[in-house]
């Protein structure tokens, strides 16, 4: 757990969406990538904009600036939030598009919680099959 007054909240298998923290006599949610999920609002709400987002969404594309001369298109491989002095990471590879025949991908390990460079592609970004 990041801090130790977020709670964990997580879906009915047990897989973990994100924590609930205390703001005030609110609470706030905040997703497994560390991002704010909620405004303050009450603890039902912050549940449920964490149940909203889910965590499908790991399983995107996503895009890594600053490793290379544009934007690389990455996976998420792996999320270790920080835990009371130990920091946490996110391990992303460069995107193979699923080919098994091709050899591992570079890796990069990034800061828990996410930075800025790491974020959704943008309908500018470059195409990834396209040889710049």
């Amino acid at each position: 757990m990041p801090f130790p007054d977020w709670t964990p909240h997580r879906r009915d298998d047990g897989e973990l969406l994100g924590w609930i923290h205390p703001d005030g006599d609110d609470w706030v949610a905040v997703d497994v990538l560390g991002r704010k999920a909620s405004d303050p609002v009450d603890w039902l709400d912050a549940e449920a904009a964490l149940e909203a987002r889910g965590i499908a969404w790991l399983a995107d594309p996503w895009m890594l600036e600053g490793e290379a001369e544009r934007p690389l298109r990455v996976r998420i491989v792996e999320v270790t939030p920080d835990e009371v002095g130990t920091p946490g990471r996110i391990v992303v590879k460069v995107d193979d598009f699923g080919d098994m025949t091709r050899p591992a991908t570079a890796q990069f390990t990034l800061p828990w919680p996410v930075p800025p460079r790491l974020r959704p592609p943008r309908a500018d970004d470059p195409d990834p099959r396209e040889i710049g």
